[in-house]
């Protein structure tokens, strides 16, 4: 009996090639028991002509299932689903009772409640998305990355690929870092100075862990990144929230007694504020007065389309007191989660400890294929093809946002891919966002970033880094009109 050809269509979502979708078509056809074994599958030129394809597309298909056991050659009478194919397991479901575990008393320690920004899992559909930190597809080197990490699967490969690094890293990746990507910010570190990360979350909390306990205080920036105050928790550290001004974090304000002071002076997190080389100079005298560690968060230090960044904080130290941090998950795309961390070889001992502890290293394959991207130059120009546009977006933005008379609460000297705005006192940002995704508006509201209980409600942001430079105006004035209108 033989399967009829209008059962096959493609999905107009669907992932892959032509050739691998036709495979998954028929594979979990006989996964799911809806093709027989003994089966005959439509020609090559019958399927073909029905689902618009090439014959060698669906040839190529069949030719991959025959090796996989999954349909079976029969001379020159076609392809039969194969006796051998892989299929489910027949088993019957244990019936589960009721559940009698305390939950309330099982849990040691939540970690659920604490402020997080949500974005709608169908953001792309959006018209308008001032959306931050996500990856713009028209702008990623899509083939160069495929390239790079086919590469990476490579015999040459095959051990960064497939061996258990314990607790250490690609070397090829450490190379980069150390000698084009940390010069760059005038930092010089060996490798035993330089530790992978799953992105710089990952690194944040790597350092809270190690220099944080329930006797130090350590001091952040308010506004700051929610996370950063959230993963602190565990540590139970006392927390100094200490407010920013234009310039960033003010040193005089750290307390005597702090112990770790967190800090984000490229762009400070959220308000973009750019720390000046003075105060930098004076944040490390701080520091040092009160014996203090510094972890200096630099993300987007990349994105200085406006002029030269500032030197980094580790750049300007003499002491070994700041501990930095870096990511790759900004400049080419968030689900990449890697970043890295540089200081002093006895701190770096010891993350690279804990960290095997907790996750032993990032993937091999991920650092390979990194670090080919880096050192091939893809990376560099695709630095330069994102700045290019997002300094097309930043004018856009601004120039949309003064003729709609909304305030600019903080952008970036040098750039950056995102505004920290400002809305009138009696505007709730977060119900303002949620009516203006009724209209295929996302805005992120400010409210998770500052501390403590009476956190201002009529803060928000707008990423740049998503939305294409056409749609930018239509869609600050919708903003207006919904924050003249609340």
């Amino acid at each position: 009996m033989g399967i009829s050809v209008d059962t096959f269509f493609l999905k107009p979502d669907g992932q892959g090639t032509l050739q691998a979708q036709i495979q998954q078509m028929i594979a979990e056809g006989i996964l799911s028991g809806r093709f027989h074994v003994g089966e005959k599958l439509p020609s090559s030129r019958k399927l073909a002509a029905h689902l618009g394809v090439s014959r060698i597309t669906v040839t190529l298909a069949y030719t991959e299932l025959l090796a996989n056991d999954y349909l079976v050659a029969k001379g020159r009478s076609g392809y039969y689903v194969s006796e051998n194919a892989p299929v489910p397991p027949t088993y019957t479901p244990i019936q589960r009772g009721e559940e009698t575990v305390d939950w309330d008393r099982a849990i040691a320690r939540s970690f659920r409640g604490g402020d997080v920004l949500r974005k709608p899992p169908n953001w792309r559909d959006f018209r308008y998305p001032f959306i931050y930190g996500q990856a713009d597809p028209t702008l990623f080197d899509h083939a160069n990355w495929r390239l790079c990490a086919v590469r990476a699967l490579g015999h040459k490969d095959f051990a960064s690929l497939t061996a258990d690094y314990v607790d250490q890293d690609d070397p090829l990746l450490i190379e980069f870092i150390a000698r084009h990507t940390l010069p760059r910010r005038g930092i010089t570190a060996r490798p035993e100075e330089i530790l992978i990360t799953l992105g710089a979350q990952n690194a944040l909390w790597l350092a809270s862990r190690i220099l944080l306990n329930r006797r130090r205080k350590a001091a952040i920036e308010d506004p700051c990144y929610y996370a950063l105050r959230e993963l602190l928790v565990p540590s139970k550290c006392q927390v100094a929230p200490l407010q920013v001004d234009a310039d960033g974090l003010p040193p005089g304000s750290i307390p005597d007694d702090t112990d770790v002071i967190f800090t984000t002076p490229s762009h400070q997190c959220p308000t973009t504020a750019t720390m000046p080389v003075a105060r930098r100079h004076e944040l490390l005298r701080r520091a040092r007065d009160i014996d203090a560690m510094i972890v200096e968060d630099d993300y987007e230090f990349e994105m200085a389309f406006l002029g030269a960044p500032s030197p980094a904080l580790k750049s300007l130290d003499r002491d070994g007191r700041v501990i930095y941090v870096g990511s790759f998950s900004k400049s080419l795309f968030p689900g990449l989660r890697l970043g890295y961390m540089v200081g002093s070889e006895p701190f770096i001992r010891e993350a690279r400890a804990l960290r095997s502890l907790v996750l032993r290293h990032p993937p091999g394959h991920i650092q390979r294929t990194a670090a080919y991207f880096l050192s091939l130059g893809h990376y560099d120009a695709q630095i330069r093809r994102m700045s290019k546009a997002l300094l097309e977006r930043r004018k856009a933005i601004e120039d949309a946002n003064c003729k709609n008379d909304l305030t600019i609460a903080g952008r970036g000297v040098y750039g950056g891919s995102s505004l920290w705005m400002k809305a009138p006192e009696h505007v709730n940002t977060t119900a303002l966002a949620s009516d203006l995704q009724k209209q295929s508006v996302h805005i992120e509201p400010g409210e998770p970033f500052f501390s403590g209980p009476d956190k201002p409600r009529n803060y928000y942001r707008l990423g740049y880094s998503s939305i294409a430079t056409d749609r930018i105006a239509p869609g600050i004035e919708i903003i207006a009109k919904a924050i003249d209108s609340a």
